[in-house]
């Protein structure tokens, strides 16, 4: 397979970065006065600014160039119409199928499987409000009062993502907890509260043998039977989210209550399948699909918008401009809306698990940089505790922020605060401020020569970091899907012009697999001696100091 790097926009681009490395944002900036114009799209959902990164119109002109080389149209044609281009899986890549509101027929293998999205979306429904309306009842004839999620990963971020990010559309009719962390510490804080009688559990795990969320699972069933003195209890507590049926029948749980999972939706792309029926109990169904309809008008620009006006296109390729171009080597998520405090995290997985490889769709190892590293919090926590180093560190971290123009809980004079911090931290990120302009500034304000020429090369901020901002109307089911699918699909672009299969993710076997090897020693007391001599000292100790 040819190598990215021999592309002729590759080459252009890489001899153009270093011309770039040399330019400032605020000369562009000034010499621009349409830059904001000419770098932003104002979409339905939300309006993107992209002007303050190192750009001018000739990278863009490249940045398409190379989208048009590596076939992004065709390849963005193959997901949607369900070819297999999880190719080291040799599976289809649908999550947006799933959301396919005008619910176009879909054909995979011959069969249209939108008729059976239909059909666990029309179970969802139907099983979410008979636990919202009261008629689920537990074992002892009580009503559900408390839903409890096991899963890990996609199976756990997703839905406890939006439900936070939407906790104000909820009517608290029902409570929703969340359980990950094999650390029996969580599961433990989460049960203490509970009633048995009124708690139902959702399993979420596509094989059912998931190591973290089946030793949860084990042990909420332990804690439901030691209640109820009956095994039967089960069935009617336990809910599952799985391929596996079998294993889940197994466990205790009914037939008519496993939600599918298919092998073409891949984990963290997978809260708007069952895996999202959290949500559906939380908020109700009807939000659910408000969801699923921001994501869906979001497909439908991603598929019809040219390159040069679409968003999670242009996302992609300045991801691709700062990290593999220009060096850096990290990236930041910064929302501006407490709603969204767990996003960093849920994009941290999306990004880092999906493009985070080193070789080819053909094995070949890959010579450039390809994603960066994903992190971030809320801003005003940021401003006080990481932004020093955005600022002023010799690390460049591009950053996306993220706000709303209007707040789902609007307290008198919060939002203008939280607003004015949002823009004036894009400003300086930007232009910065020079030692001559420091110089002036002090001195206006009366300080001595000696104070200035001590305290002034400290004060300069070299500027030239360079952010995106996406501005929402508001937070809600309809704008959070929409800004979900943008990531989504950023993702995808990413994977195809850097040559990696975003939809595997082999990277996390490794461990996992010498996990099983060391527990089993662990529960038995036993040490290989064929570990190296850092791994054989650490389970020593930890079994010398637990006897």
């Amino acid at each position: 397979m040819t190598s990215r790097t021999s592309l002729a926009s590759w080459q252009k681009l890489t001899a153009h970065a270093q011309e770039m490395k040399k330019a400032h944002m605020s000369e562009l900036f000034s010499e621009n006065s349409k830059r904001f114009n000419d770098f932003s799209l104002n979409l339905p959902p939300f309006l993107l600014d992209y002007s303050k990164n190192l750009i001018n119109q000739q990278t863009m002109e490249l940045l398409f160039d190379l989208a048009k080389e590596c076939e992004i149209e065709a390849w963005r044609e193959k997901m949607f119409s369900g070819a297999r281009i999880n190719k080291t899986e040799d599976r289809a890549v649908l999550h947006t199928a799933l959301r396919n509101r005008s619910l176009t027929p879909i054909m995979l293998d011959s069969k249209n499987i939108t008729d059976d999205i239909q059909q666990a979306l029309n179970q969802m429904k139907e099983f979410s409000e008979k636990v919202r309306q009261g008629r689920w009842k537990g074992y002892s004839g009580k009503r559900i009062t408390d839903v409890v999620n096991i899963g890990v990963g996609g199976s756990n971020l997703g839905p406890q993502m939006v439900t936070e990010a939407l906790k104000q559309y909820s009517d608290n009719s029902v409570n929703v907890h969340y359980v990950s962390n094999v650390d029996g510490t969580q599961i433990a804080n989460v049960l203490r509260p509970l009633n048995p009688e009124k708690v139902l559990f959702i399993v979420s795990s596509k094989t059912f043998t998931t190591t973290e969320t089946m030793t949860n699972a084990n042990t909420a069933m332990k804690w439901l039977v030691a209640s109820s003195f009956d095994s039967s209890a089960i069935a009617k507590h336990f809910v599952a989210v799985s391929a596996n049926k079998k294993n889940a029948i197994n466990f205790g749980i009914a037939k008519e209550n496993i939600f599918d999972m298919w092998d073409w939706v891949g984990g963290r792309f997978s809260l708007w399948s069952a895996i999202g029926l959290p949500i559906a109990i939380d908020l109700g169904f009807e939000r659910f699909i408000e969801l699923l309809e921001g994501a869906h008008e979001l497909d439908n620009h991603f598929k019809d918008a040219p390159l040069e006006q679409n968003a999670p296109v242009i996302l992609a390729l300045l991801s691709i401009w700062n990290c593999t171009f220009l060096g850096a080597q990290s990236q930041a998520i910064l929302p501006y809306d407490q709603s969204l405090h767990m996003l960093s995290a849920y994009l941290q997985q999306a990004e880092m698990e999906s493009n985070g490889k080193s070789v080819t769709w053909d094995g070949e190892e890959i010579s450039y940089p390809t994603v960066p590293s994903i992190w971030g919090e809320l801003g005003i926590n940021g401003q006080h505790a990481f932004y020093q180093y955005l600022h002023q560190s010799n690390n460049i971290v591009p950053a996306d922020f993220i706000g709303s123009v209007e707040s789902v809980t609007p307290v008198q004079g919060h939002h203008e605060t939280l607003m004015a911090n949002f823009f004036a931290q894009t400003q300086a990120l930007m232009q910065g401020v020079n030692e001559e302009q420091v110089r002036a500034d002090l001195a206006a304000k009366g300080r001595t020569k000696d104070y200035i020429d001590k305290v002034a090369p400290h004060k300069v901020h070299k500027g030239n970091r360079p952010t995106n901002t996406i501005l929402l109307n508001q937070i809600s089911p309809r704008s959070l899907g929409s800004l979900i699918a943008l990531y989504e699909h950023k993702i995808f672009v990413q994977g195809i012009v850097l040559q990696v299969c975003s939809f595997d993710q082999w990277g996390v076997e490794l461990g996992k697999g010498l996990a099983n090897k060391i527990q089993k020693e662990l529960t038995k007391n036993t040490i290989n001696t064929e570990h190296d001599s850092s791994t054989l000292g650490l389970i020593t100790f930890y079994q010398t100091k637990i006897k």
